[in-house]
């Protein structure tokens, strides 16, 4: 499927959305559950999400290069409404006109990239992130199909480097795909998620 600038604003708006409704669900006793995200307690992977969120929207913006957007919040006492937050800014950021079309430097990947791409890339880790987080909980993450889809055409293009997989990266390697996994499925175990082990509680 071809996807364009424009349509990952969209897409991105609804994941972030998602990922927000989920991480409102938390409650205290919730924090401190392990994730799928090896080695990331709830607290931290949210910490990641909401430096992601802030980081990208500076990268909208021109200010990427700026170490101080990427970092992880020091004070997470209240996860739910940081991330809240966060979320509104990089939504805020993605809808400026323009912005798909502008450049993003995004130090993590060591380069600049073409701001639809860029949004791209926010748009899948947040489709993960949104499922990470309801996996956590126990609840199921709630996409549109077409959401799905377009999430898997950008899984497809991650590449599978092990310098930038493993325990403290977001991803983990890439799992085997049994035939017939929806589009879900198969791009959480193509960013190393194994969702059987994860299943929601009725």
């Amino acid at each position: 499927m071809t996807v364009t600038g424009a349509d990952f604003v969209e897409l991105d708006r609804i994941a972030v959305q998602e990922a927000v409704r989920v991480v409102d669900l938390a409650t205290p006793v919730d924090w401190a559950r392990d994730t799928p995200c090896a080695g990331w307690d709830l607290r931290r992977l949210v910490a990641h999400m909401t430096a992601q969120h802030f980081g990208f929207a500076a990268a909208a913006r021109g200010a990427g290069r700026e170490p101080e957007y990427w970092r992880e919040p020091e004070d997470m006492s209240d996860p739910a409404r940081t991330h809240r937050s966060a979320a509104a800014s990089v939504l805020s950021a993605f809808a400026e006109p323009g912005a798909p079309e502008r450049e993003f430097v995004l130090p993590e990947l060591g380069a600049g990239f073409p701001g639809g791409q860029a949004i791209g890339f926010h748009f899948v880790d947040h489709v993960v992130h949104a499922w990470d987080v309801a996996a956590t909980l126990g609840v199921a993450v709630e996409l549109p199909e077409h959401v799905l889809v377009a999430a898997l055409a950008v899984a497809r293009q991650v590449p599978d480097d092990p310098a930038r997989r493993g325990p403290g990266f977001a991803f983990a390697p890439a799992l085997e795909v049994p035939e017939g996994s929806g589009p879900l499925e198969e791009a959480l175990r193509l960013l190393g998620r194994g969702p059987e082990r994860w299943p929601a509680r009725g």
